[in-house]
């Protein structure tokens, strides 16, 4: 649990802004919808639709916007494996300076990022507002 908490800690304290433009901006050509990667929804309940630059695999970050195109959550895919190395993950983009909640859930695998892994979600919006159900 500490060593979850101290990668929560370092991804909010050393993240870095992906876009300089509001919420509603898509994200740059490196990135590309995840469901065009490999097998999953365009929109995934709970999370939206996904974006994610292929050289950042597996970690992220994956930039999820709303069905109204709002971006809602940077989220990142921490493989469990590089949690038990103690592998440190520094200079994370977030695709919003502001953050209003994080929430972390642990992931068996799927399509993209097999291996189990923890889903670090960086909140940009109360997550009771974003149109991700």
């Amino acid at each position: 649990m500490k060593k979850i908490i101290a990668i929560c800690a370092t991804l909010l304290v050393l993240t870095l802004p992906a876009f300089a433009a509001g919420p509603k901006k898509m994200p740059d050509a490196s990135y590309k919808k995840v469901s065009e990667l490999v097998a999953l929804p365009d929109f995934l309940p709970g999370m939206g639709t996904l974006y994610v630059n292929p050289s950042t695999l597996p970690v992220g970050p994956f930039l999820a916007y709303d069905r109204k195109g709002t971006l809602v959550s940077t989220i990142y895919m921490v493989p469990l494996s590089d949690m038990e190395k103690h592998t440190a993950f520094t200079g994370l983009a977030t695709g919003s300076n502001q953050v209003k909640k994080v929430d972390i859930t642990f992931n068996a695998g799927h399509p993209g990022v097999e291996s189990p892994h923890y889903h670090v979600t960086l909140w940009h919006v109360n997550p009771e507002s974003a149109m991700v159900k």
